[in-house]
């Protein structure tokens, strides 16, 4: 970049986050830099070719009208103060677009997806305040269609009601297989920012949308009947796993058992051994397959308690928060208490502070008592140190 512009892509920055910007401001603003903070180098006069070049681009800038320079003896310019009266003349001589202009078209945007599902209208109503109080627009990188993207894929994601891959994800919403992988990051931190999820890990999974195949684990009490064929999982040593697209084809599950077991981690579902559950492990995380899955199962088995045994911390709980709220089935929590906290207390770790952030926003009644003990104790426990 040269000299000149940057200098005054400088000035423009202090404008354009200025009180003059937005026209809030109660005193006239002088948008002014001292060179020496741009260009260090020029406070040593000795170096005559940077002090020279750099009292060059200045005088071209003044010359033009776009700057008013600040001289000292011996040559020396003190700081070079905008021109605002210059303004259009300034962009148009950077080939930069007016912050106005790009606020403007995020407008348009934001107005367009505000009213296209719950996330978008809590993100896109939060950003319009921002750009009028002239903060910058999350997830926003000088780049409109980029930004587009990230709206476009809030609002396709939601329209996904079986499992599809990342790739034709992309093709079907972009016409590219790659373009969602790109914006992948920055849509799932919008999702986890301002939607109902519990891990930001599992987002897309949740949504339906998976980089491979996925299966769901059962084992225990229970007896499966897929496309006229009946399993009896009581007579099995071990687990089977079907894939999701199989789930799709199960006619029904009785339990013989007394109650169906949900596991959060692989490790845990593993060592589970209490034979009178039914047990599922949902692979950290329940989508659409999964939760009609668990609703068939409640539906056909209406008497039957249901169970979720995960990590005690705030993921935990807000996989099994999430879990009733999205299957509408009250799933009691089992060895996610005090008592097994302080049963294991060897095992606990620290809170982080995000961790102790999270729990105070849990509002679930049936996790208050555990929620003081772990603040109080700065305590959380994984479910893979829980063994008996």
């Amino acid at each position: 970049m040269s000299n000149e512009k940057k200098i005054l892509n400088h000035l423009i920055d202090k404008y354009e986050n200025s009180k003059s910007f937005t026209n809030t401001n109660k005193v006239n603003q002088r948008f002014r830099v001292k060179i020496t903070r741009l260009f260090p180098k020029y406070a040593d006069q000795s170096d005559y070719e940077t002090f020279s070049s750099i009292n060059e681009s200045i005088s071209f800038l003044e010359r033009k009208g776009y700057v008013k320079a600040e001289i000292k003896r011996a040559n020396v310019c003190e700081s070079v103060c905008l021109n605002t009266d210059m303004l259009d003349e300034v962009y148009e001589y950077l080939g930069r677009i007016p912050k106005k202009d790009i606020n403007n078209e995020l407008l348009l945007l934001l107005e367009k997806y505000k009213n296209k599902n719950e996330v978008l209208a809590n993100f896109c109503t939060e950003q319009i305040e921002r750009i009028k109080d002239n903060r910058n627009v999350q997830f926003f990188s000088n780049d409109i269609g980029e930004f587009e993207n990230v709206l476009k894929a809030v609002y396709a994601l939601y329209m996904v009601e079986k499992e599809t891959y990342l790739r034709d994800f992309s093709i079907q919403v972009f016409r590219d297989s790659k373009t969602f992988e790109q914006i992948s990051s920055k849509v799932t931190s919008l999702l986890f920012d301002y939607g109902d999820f519990p891990e930001r890990e599992s987002i897309l999974e949740s949504l339906n949308i998976v980089k491979n195949p996925t299966y769901v684990n059962f084992k225990g009490q229970g007896v499966v009947t897929i496309n006229g064929q009946t399993i009896d999982f009581s007579k099995l040593d071990g687990d089977i796993a079907i894939s999701s697209p199989l789930i799709d084809s199960i006619e029904d599950v009785k339990v013989t058992g007394k109650g169906v077991m949900t596991i959060e981690n692989l490790t845990s579902f593993n060592t589970f051994d209490d034979k009178s559950f039914f047990v599922i492990y949902l692979g950290g995380f329940h989508n659409t397959t999964r939760r009609n899955f668990i609703k068939l199962i409640h539906k056909n088995n209406p008497d039957t308690s249901f169970y979720h045994f995960g990590d005690i911390d705030a993921g935990g709980f807000y996989i099994l928060s999430h879990l009733r709220r999205m299957t509408n089935i009250p799933f009691i929590p089992y060895k996610m208490d005090k008592e097994t906290l302080e049963k294991h207390a060897e095992f606990t770790k620290k809170l982080t502070p995000n961790d102790k952030e999270r729990l105070k926003r849990i509002n679930e009644p049936d996790f208050k008592e555990t929620i003081e003990y772990m603040l109080e104790n700065n305590c959380k426990l994984e479910q893979e140190a829980v063994k008996d």
